[in-house]
């Protein structure tokens, strides 16, 4: 089927391109079309089944004071703790934040951007989901201002706000270290983004230069592909951590809070207290660590910084195009009582 463009409606009416524009992108006032004109062409865009290009539609034509944010997962407490973060730091800039989630789905992160872009926000904040390396090329090729948050792609130079994750996972390792742990185990997930890998090199750099020999074993890294597979992935992966050569590991450092809440729920179906048994470390807190009998040693990241520093990037790209601005913050190492001195 052919896909019907505002010259094809220009043609169906027999009037200009440029005023079927004007109409379908919200300026028949501005631009002073006469309303019986202006009807004309809506009622023959919706009759002709016409769908436009929202990533080649411009944001610049007119500000709405509004801005979109998309997350990678709502329900994860950095998405609600940065949503929160955000939306405070618009509000003083008089702008109004609406949001989506993608559940780290591309397909429906994709779909959201031109959502926000039909709505005509004035600039996207976004939290990038894996393989959407495309879909950012695209917003840069039509000038759409936006800046990414959390996570970056390094083979693309953007504006971002994200954190030092070698720095964080490094120093976190390297506390275990220092608190007498020789065996460290580290789960993360298997996946192409870039501030996971950070994570993994951290934490094995930091054994390295302590002079701790890393063995392979330790470093359990899990699919996150099916969510509802995620506990038995990480069941899998601890006893693994656990039985390591009868040589079991003294720490387990988990490289997301959702791992950690994960990781946590099966140390307790095991009876294995934390930190007698297993010292554990995560990167992120959690809601659920409120519930567990002790608290966890964790990395905090700059929530609010990171809100504050995202809102000001997008609007400085609002009205300046050429700002070129890539943040990185560094994490607060918190301590708990799950990570016991050997």
């Amino acid at each position: 089927m052919k896909k019907i463009g505002l010259k094809d409606i220009a043609e169906h009416l027999g009037v200009s391109t440029a005023l079927v524009s004007y109409v379908l992108n919200g300026q028949a006032v501005e631009k002073q079309v006469n309303k019986e004109t202006a009807e004309r062409i809506t009622k023959a865009a919706e009759l002709l089944n016409y769908r436009p290009d929202q990533i080649a539609k411009s944001l610049k034509t007119r500000k709405t004071q509004t801005l979109g944010l998309l997350v990678a997962d709502i329900n994860y407490r950095f998405s609600t703790g940065i949503t929160s973060a955000i939306e405070e730091e618009a509000k003083k800039n008089k702008y109004t934040v609406i949001y989506g989630s993608s559940n780290e789905r591309n397909d429906q992160f994709s779909e959201l951007i031109n959502v926000f872009l039909n709505q005509r926000v004035d600039g996207l904040i976004i939290v990038p989901v894996e393989n959407c390396e495309e879909q950012i090329r695209l917003l840069q090729r039509y000038g759409i201002p936006f800046v990414l948050v959390d996570r970056n792609f390094p083979d693309i130079k953007t504006n971002y706000i994200a954190l030092d994750n070698f720095k964080a996972a490094y120093g976190a390792t390297e506390y275990l270290v220092n608190a007498g742990h020789k065996k460290i185990g580290f789960i993360n997930y298997k996946s192409t983004l870039y501030h996971l890998h950070e994570r993994s090199r951290g934490y094995k750099s930091a054994l390295k230069d302590n002079g701790l020999k890393f063995k392979s074993v330790w470093l359990q890294e899990i699919s996150n592909e099916n969510r509802n597979d995620r506990y038995k992935h990480v069941q899998t992966a601890i006893d693994r951590l656990l039985k390591v050569g009868g040589d079991p590991c003294d720490a387990i450092f988990f490289a997301t809070d959702t791992l950690a809440s994960n990781g946590l729920k099966y140390l307790n179906e095991l009876k294995l207290k934390v930190p007698d048994k297993v010292s554990v470390m995560s990167f992120d807190e959690s809601e659920t660590f409120e519930l567990f009998y002790c608290p966890i040693t964790h990395s905090r990241q700059p929530l609010e910084e990171m809100g504050k520093q995202a809102v000001k990037t997008v609007i400085e790209l609002i009205n300046n195009s050429k700002v070129n601005k890539q943040v990185t913050l560094e994490a607060d190492l918190i301590f708990g009582k799950s990570c016991r001195e050997q």
